[in-house]
């Protein structure tokens, strides 16, 4: 009778179990969308105003910063080139 008993309990709950997740999913989903959204928008917004202010550009136009450091072509030599034969 006790294992009868058991597994009630354990079917009782797993269908409550399921009733409360179909019951609070969507607003638990929804709450945590609107987290999501919030921590994005702050992201985005801390994106835009780290960018430069807009100078007298119009919309379309390409504009390259080069900001690349140059490397000087120096004539270092590195080793010495061996060439290696088999021998029979």
């Amino acid at each position: 009778m006790a294992f009868l008993k058991t597994i009630l309990i354990i079917l009782l709950v797993y269908y409550l179990f399921k009733i409360l997740i179909k019951l609070f999913a969507p607003k638990i989903l929804g709450y945590a969308g609107k987290k999501a959204e919030q921590h994005f928008r702050e992201k985005f917004e801390g994106f835009n105003t780290q960018q430069s202010p807009q100078n007298n550009t119009k919309q379309g136009d390409v504009i390259i910063d080069d900001n690349t450091i140059k490397k000087s072509n120096s004539s270092k030599k590195v080793g010495e080139y061996i060439d290696f034969e088999e021998i029979d």
